[in-house]
C-alpha cells in the first residue's frame, strides 16, 4: 500500500519540475519576442513615415503604370519609390505577425500546464507553487493580458497598412503614425507585468 501510494506521487514531482522548467522558459520567451517586436515597431515606423511623406508632398497616386518606351520621369520614380516602401511595411508587419502567433502559442501552452495541474491536483485545496508566490493560472492569465493587447495591435497596424499609401488627407497620415509609434492598445503596464512575471521566475533578481 505504501509502495503503491508512493509510486502515484513520483510522476506528479517530474511533471511539476517540467512544468516549472516550461513557465521559465515562457517568461524568458515573452521578454525577448517583446524586444523583437520593438525594433520591428521601429523599423516599420521610418517605412511608414517615408510613405506617408512620400504621398502628402509629391501626391504620387496609388498605382504607377510604366510605360518602357518613355524616358523615366520624377512621378514614375516616386511612384516604384512608393511601391518598393510598401513592400518594406507590409514585410515587417508579417514578421510581426509571426511574433504574436508565438505569443499566442505560449499563452496556449500555459493554459494547457494550468489544465494539467488542475486535473493531476484536483480535489487538492492548493495548486503547486513553482516559484515564489505564483500559482500557474496566474502566469496564464498575465501572458493572455499581453497577448490580447498585441493581437489588437496587429489588427490595427494591418489597418493601417491597407490605408496609408492611399490617403491623401495629411491629417490622417499623422494620425497613423502617431498610433504605429505609440502603439494604444499596448498599455503602459505590459511592463510590470513582463517584470513581475521575470521576478518570479528567477529571471530578475529581488
Amino acid at each position: 500500500m505504501e509502495s503503491k501510494y508512493s509510486g502515484f506521487l513520483t510522476p506528479k514531482k517530474h511533471a511539476s519540475s517540467v512544468s516549472a522548467r516550461k513557465i521559465k522558459d515562457c517568461a524568458a520567451d515573452w521578454h525577448n519576442l517583446i524586444l523583437k517586436w520593438e525594433t520591428y515597431n521601429n523599423d516599420s515606423f521610418n517605412a511608414a513615415n517615408k510613405i506617408a511623406s512620400l504621398k502628402i508632398s509629391t501626391n504620387v497616386p496609388d498605382k504607377v503604370v510604366i510605360d518602357k518606351t518613355l524616358p523615366n520621369n520624377e512621378n514614375v520614380i516616386r511612384g516604384k519609390e512608393l511601391e518598393k516602401l510598401c513592400s518594406e511595411l507590409i514585410c515587417i508587419l508579417e514578421n510581426m505577425e509571426k511574433i504574436q502567433v508565438k505569443m499566442e502559442k505560449m499563452t496556449t501552452s500555459l493554459k494547457g500546464i494550468c489544465e494539467l495541474e488542475a486535473y493531476q491536483f484536483s480535489g487538492e485545496v492548493s495548486k503547486p507553487i513553482h516559484f515564489h508566490t505564483w500559482q500557474t493560472t496566474l502566469f496564464y492569465e498575465t501572458s493572455l493580458k499581453m497577448l490580447e493587447m498585441y493581437k489588437a495591435e496587429v489588427l490595427l497596424k494591418r489597418t493601417i497598412v491597407e490605408d496609408i499609401a492611399h490617403t491623401l488627407d495629411e491629417d490622417l497620415q499623422m494620425i497613423y503614425l502617431s498610433c504605429w509609434l505609440y502603439q494604444p492598445y499596448i498599455d503602459n503596464n505590459i511592463k510590470v507585468l513582463l517584470e513581475s512575471m521575470l521576478l518570479e521566475t528567477g529571471h530578475r533578481s529581488i
